[in-house]
């Protein structure tokens, strides 16, 4: 029975997310971190996840010597079975973190890549809405286009200005 670890549903994240593989992006990340820091960052989350990986992977051995099929534990390794439970379901847990952490890291991304094209975008519609609502004068019947505004006050102001 194979099932993906955490370990590897990160790197594969991050290689969707990058276009590369995990080998390229750690040059990258060490060599250029300033260039992109997301990618640093990911790097990161990833290195803290290959630890919390390798604790699964003890705690789990651990646990399958102590219940190995037709043996049966002694008084004394009760405790020693409930400890490695414990830790493996916090290790376990590290590694979801650290695995959503990524995932918002991925999501961060893609997010910074969608507003760098959509201001473009977004101040053509600003534009655009902004054409259709021109504000008419009070009183002034709707289909009558609104008065062009003056070029400079009309009543001279009294005493100072702040």
């Amino acid at each position: 029975m194979s099932y993906a670890t955490a370990l590897d549903q990160a790197d594969a994240m991050i290689e969707k997310a990058w276009g590369r593989p995990i080998d390229a992006l750690e040059t990258l990340a060490v060599r250029r971190p300033a260039e992109d820091p997301l990618l640093r960052s990911a790097m990161h989350i990833r290195s803290a996840l290959v630890v919390s990986n390798n604790t699964v992977a003890v705690h789990q051995d651990r646990l399958h010597a102590l219940t190995r099929p037709g043996h049966v534990p002694a008084f004394y390794d009760l405790e020693r079975i409930t400890s490695t439970a414990v830790d493996l379901r916090v290790a376990q847990a590290e590694s979801r973190t650290a695995l959503q952490a990524i995932s918002h890291v991925v999501e961060a991304r893609e997010a910074a890549a969608t507003a760098d094209r959509a201001p473009t975008v977004r101040l053509a519609q600003a534009a655009v809405a902004r054409s259709a609502h021109v504000p008419r004068a009070l009183g002034q019947p709707p289909n009558r286009p609104a008065p062009s505004a003056a070029a400079g006050p009309t009543v001279a102001a009294s005493g100072p200005r702040r």
